[in-house]
């Protein structure tokens, strides 16, 4: 069995070192959500809602809200300074009371006690007095982080802790609404109720009680093995290196396709001006340079 915790119980002068066992366990069956598109379980993530990203646990911190969007910050040092405070303390029965006086109302969680190494002795002589004495212990112990009321008592020759509630955790019952006041009840309703109270009257045996919720959906869920209506979860698509190159490459062609008429159009610009320029250095030569003609010389005849 599990060990849970790790500790000493005192009562007077006498230590008796311990370890915690979970008495219980849930057996409430688990049903997975699954997506009804492709049968995948559904992934529950952290996310801000402000900046609408995930957020890690790295990057979580914890605060108490003392109003509505007003926190103050708990660092884990200081938490964890508290607890160790309250750890390093032995768990002192601090009083013994009957049992008869807890109503049952205040129990929460049931644990297991075992000696430590070295404890048996005191271990036994913590139950036999208990036993004779037809008491339980009252003491004070931190589970999980949380400092609990607890009460010590025998149950089949095994020490057991029953954490209980504080007051001020169990809601007062007068804030429970629609409670009737008392009313006349005649005689002979009432005489029926017990009669049949009598007859329904048994020692209890917890062995008879069933969850038959618990039962019939593992029934139900077997006969759907055995007949093969499963489904598998579909694995995650992941991108291989050859689907990145493709998706690199085709990147690449589209930025190129798109690039291309652009340059060339970039290239027609820079020799229009050349070419306008060339066309006005020629009209400007014809105009500014006309052709010169050279007059002929006047042949004079020969006297014969």
């Amino acid at each position: 069995m599990h060990t849970m915790w790790k500790g000493t119980i005192s009562f007077g002068l006498v230590n008796i070192p311990v370890k915690l066992h979970a008495a219980t366990e849930n057996k409430d069956v688990k049903l997975r959500q699954l997506h009804k598109k492709c049968q995948s379980p559904i992934k529950y993530e952290k996310v801000c809602p402000i900046c609408e990203e995930e957020v890690g646990n790295d990057d979580l911190v914890k605060a108490y809200e003392y109003a509505k969007n007003k926190f103050v910050m708990l660092t884990e040092d200081e938490l964890k300074e508290l607890q160790e405070e309250q750890t390093d303390k032995a768990v002192e029965i601090v009083d013994f009371v009957e049992l008869q006086e807890i109503d049952p109302i205040y129990f929460e969680k049931s644990y297991y006690l075992s000696p430590n190494e070295g404890g048996a002795k005191a271990y036994s002589l913590l139950r036999k007095a208990l036993q004779e004495t037809g008491r339980i212990g009252i003491a004070k112990m931190i589970i999980r982080s949380k400092e609990q009321l607890a009460c010590i008592r025998v149950y089949e020759n095994t020490l057991v802790v029953e954490t209980i509630h504080y007051p001020d955790e169990v809601r007062n019952v007068k804030d429970v609404p629609n409670v009737p006041e008392e009313a006349e009840t005649p005689a002979k309703e009432l005489d029926t109720a017990k009669m049949l109270i009598d007859q329904l009257t048994a020692s209890f045996d917890p062995e008879k009680y069933q969850d038959a919720y618990r039962t019939s959906l593992l029934e139900l869920i077997e006969n759907k093995k055995n007949q093969d209506e499963t489904t598998t979860a579909k694995d995650k698509p992941t991108a291989t290196n050859v689907t990145n190159l493709m998706e690199a490459l085709e990147a690449s062609l589209d930025q190129a396709k798109g690039t291309k008429p652009a340059a060339k159009e970039k290239a027609v610009k820079k020799d229009e001006p050349k070419t306008e320029e060339k066309a006005k250095q020629k009209v400007e030569k014809k105009v500014t340079k006309p052709k010169t003609v050279t007059p002929k010389k006047k042949q004079t005849k020969k006297k014969a």
